[in-house]
């Protein structure tokens, strides 16, 4: 692992567009990773594998109570259930959130609503913004369907529900992945990673970000300052940033754009977690793993060439 602290000193030959917008797409030339003796270990239901301390929430819970669930539990989704049988209704994400903040068409509900009065919309229920159409698992699924459904309708988690729709655990990225911990594949992240990235610069206002990322199916967005890379900001990242009181702090006649106007870079995490090209995917692995990051940016001599992400070791696998 490597984790940079004097960016300034690298070479400043980086896209200097600001933000930079490029469309983003993986490269799978190599194949996929042989990691079947590890999977065989786990076949059969995917239930002993999920997480079963699962956090729920009613339709009728306010816009801020999901911010500070997500906030507290480092969440980045949360069951929408019905109070009385807990049966599945819906799922919130920190997509759903941004969105609703101003990324995108959930924001209308601030705009049109609450004439763009945060104070006022957070307070509404949460059934507002809840994804009711979101895929789940049934818990006698396997791990070869919870991957398949997770990279098909693009998700970095599904709920696992019983015969009656209630929810008895969650199965994420994170829990997949996590299974592979400890291999050395011999195969290196530049084969795997994203190469063309979508940047922001660390002065675009938060709002921007958000809209990036909605309106792209974004979990992340690589930060810049003057071409250099300066961080990686997230969803939940955003979501985190009102969540902890930051943004009310900053609100002064209730509009939302008064928070979001701030940049982005002022959200960026301090600690710059990356590692170079030849990488092998299972060290690169543990060091998101130990470090609890779904993304690992890659690296050389200062410019920043790829991501490598959870979903990128999800598709890695062969089944």
């Amino acid at each position: 692992m490597k984790v940079q602290a004097k960016l300034n000193k690298v070479n400043r030959g980086v896209q200097r567009n600001d933000p930079k917008m490029i469309s983003s797409t993986g490269t799978m030339d190599k194949g996929p990773l042989d990691f079947k003796s590890r999977i065989s270990e786990h076949e059969g239901r995917i239930l002993p594998l999920a997480t079963r301390d699962v956090v729920t929430l009613p339709p009728t819970a306010t816009i801020m109570e999901a911010i500070k669930i997500m906030t507290e539990r480092r969440f980045r989704r949360i069951p929408i259930t019905d109070a009385g049988t807990g049966r599945l209704e819906g799922v919130v994400t920190s997509v759903d959130i941004i969105d609703f903040l101003g990324g995108g068409s959930r924001n209308l509900l601030v705009e049109n609503r609450f004439k763009g009065n945060l104070l006022a919309a957070i307070n509404e229920e949460v059934r507002e913004i809840m994804q009711t159409d979101a895929p789940y698992l049934h818990e006698h699924a396997d791990l070869k369907d919870a991957v398949s459904t997770m990279l098909e309708k693009k998700r970095g988690g599904l709920p696992i529900v019983n015969d009656e729709m209630q929810v008895v655990a969650i199965f994420t990225e994170r829990n997949a992945v996590e299974l592979m911990s400890g291999l050395v594949t011999n195969r290196t992240v530049e084969e795997y990673m994203t190469k063309n990235v979508t940047m922001v610069s660390t002065d675009t206002p938060i709002g921007h970000a958000a809209k990036i990322m909605v309106q792209n199916w974004f979990r992340r967005l690589p930060v810049v300052k003057d071409g250099i890379f300066a961080g990686m900001v997230t969803a939940s990242d955003i979501v985190h940033f009102l969540g902890r009181g930051d943004a009310f702090n900053k609100l002064v006649t209730g509009n939302i754009h008064e928070a979001l106007d701030q940049p982005v870079g002022s959200i960026v995490s301090k600690e710059l977690i990356w590692t170079g090209p030849d990488t092998d995917m299972g060290k690169a692995l543990e060091i998101m793993l130990e470090k609890k990051i779904g993304s690992l940016p890659i690296l050389e001599d200062g410019i920043l060439r790829g991501i490598i992400t959870e979903s990128d070791f999800l598709r890695a696998l062969e089944f």
